[in-house]
């Protein structure tokens, strides 16, 4: 068979709907400057889509900096990869902030933050070691699980005792192979919106011999007394031994970052291949990078209107009665009961007729018959918005009930 003839057979449970949905569900286009108010064909939307946290994008400062670090530097400096010579004294400044700032000894930059993760599976275990990692982990983790040549366990998700199982089973295996337990899970679940059980987990070290890795990627910068991260926010720092963000949420740039130890961090330096063999991270977003970090430490209220506009959408959202499922973070699913053509339907009706624009997920990220809408609070967000919001998400419930989308189809043309 043709690898090309195979491909067109099979484009995927997303791509299959490519033709209809391309432009419009997949690959939208908004416009405009990054706030909670874009445009979307045309048309001025209230965006809920964006992972702008703190409302950093468009601060004046950061924009300030990215300006001036791309007039200092231009795109290409520093040419080459670290170890070789695209190392420069920013990013080293870059490194001893970030692993100050969420209490470890050492970080090392990665250029982004799918590719990290990955990276760091791949870097860090070895055929004769044992992944145990948790049911919904984000799809970085599932494809560096993916690279690993050994063996690996599945527990379920955020269940204490599904792990406590699947750290028994990996702890016999490595009693034959000679090596090692590696448990990863996520800071912030980024679908539901859940904590991962950090303290929980590190309680299991009592009974086995195993290393804590955690994504916090949706927790970097919005979780803890400081925004250091969910593990700050759990009291558990010292218990996570690998910790890695991302600076794509709320710092609202390019890149990630991974601490631990010195020593383990030296070992990913020199030995995770996706950064000794790619060009390092451009000046221009190192620099801004350092001026984004310097507004999370320095700017509480950031993260105080972050929670604020969260907490009051959440809290609006429940008492109309909408199921939110278990978050207990900023994220805010909001879970419906129809098909897929009722959450087409009941998605276009929102952007087109209330001028709201959030992200839809459905089967077979979530279970047939659920529709979720997915909602991101941002710092840059208004009372007003969450007003505006409430409103409308209380009409097309109301409407869905009815059956009113299942009669009732939109056109996107």
């Amino acid at each position: 068979m043709d690898i090309f003839d195979k491909v067109a057979k099979r484009m995927g449970p997303i791509g299959q709907h490519q033709k209809w949905s391309h432009g419009y569900f997949s690959f939208p286009k908004l416009e405009g400057d990054i706030a909670p108010h874009m445009n979307f064909r045309g048309k001025e939307h209230l965006v809920w889509s964006l992972n702008n946290y703190l409302g950093l994008a468009n601060h004046p400062e950061v924009r300030a900096a990215d300006q001036q670090g791309a007039t200092d530097f231009g795109m290409a400096y520093p040419m080459g990869a670290r170890m070789m010579s695209g190392n420069s004294k920013y990013h080293e400044q870059m490194e001893q902030e970030l692993a100050a700032f969420v209490g470890k000894p050492d970080a090392f930059l990665l250029n982004y933050g799918y590719q990290g993760m990955v990276s760091i599976i791949d870097c860090l275990v070895d055929r004769n070691d044992v992944i145990v990692y948790d049911a919904e982990s984000h799809a970085c983790i599932i494809d560096g699980l993916r690279l690993h040549m050994g063996k690996r366990f599945v527990y379920q998700h955020n269940d204490i005792e599904s792990a406590r199982k699947q750290l028994e089973r990996a702890t016999k295996l490595v009693e034959q192979t000679g090596g090692g337990i590696l448990l990863i899970t996520e800071g912030v679940f980024g679908m539901s919106g859940a904590q991962g059980k950090l303290k929980e987990l590190i309680e299991l070290k009592k009974d086995f011999d195993f290393r804590l890795l955690i994504d916090d990627a949706h927790g970097f910068g919005t979780m803890g007394p400081t925004g250091a991260g969910t593990h700050e926010a759990q009291d558990c720092i010292d218990g996570v031994d690998v910790y890695f963000g991302t600076f794509a949420k709320s710092m609202a740039g390019i890149g990630a970052f991974v601490a631990s130890t010195e020593e383990l961090t030296n070992f990913f330096r020199y030995n995770m291949r996706s950064q000794t063999f790619a060009k390092a991270l451009p000046m221009p977003m190192v620099i801004g990078l350092l001026k984004r970090l310097e507004l999370l430490k320095n700017s509480p209220e950031l993260r105080e209107r972050l929670w604020n506009i969260a907490t009051t959408l959440q809290k609006g959202l429940r008492e109309r009665g909408f199921d939110l499922g278990v978050t207990n973070t900023m994220v805010t699913p909001v879970f419906l009961k129809g098909e897929l053509l009722e959450a087409t339907a009941l998605t276009m009706d929102l952007r087109e007729n209330y001028g709201i624009f959030c992200s839809i997920v459905v089967y077979p990220v979530i279970p047939k018959g659920l529709i979720e809408l997915r909602l991101i609070p941002t710092a840059a967000h208004t009372l007003e918005d969450v007003q505006r919001t409430l409103d409308a998400f209380s009409e097309v419930s109301e409407k869905l009930k009815s059956g009113y989308y299942k009669e009732n189809q939109f056109s996107m043309a």
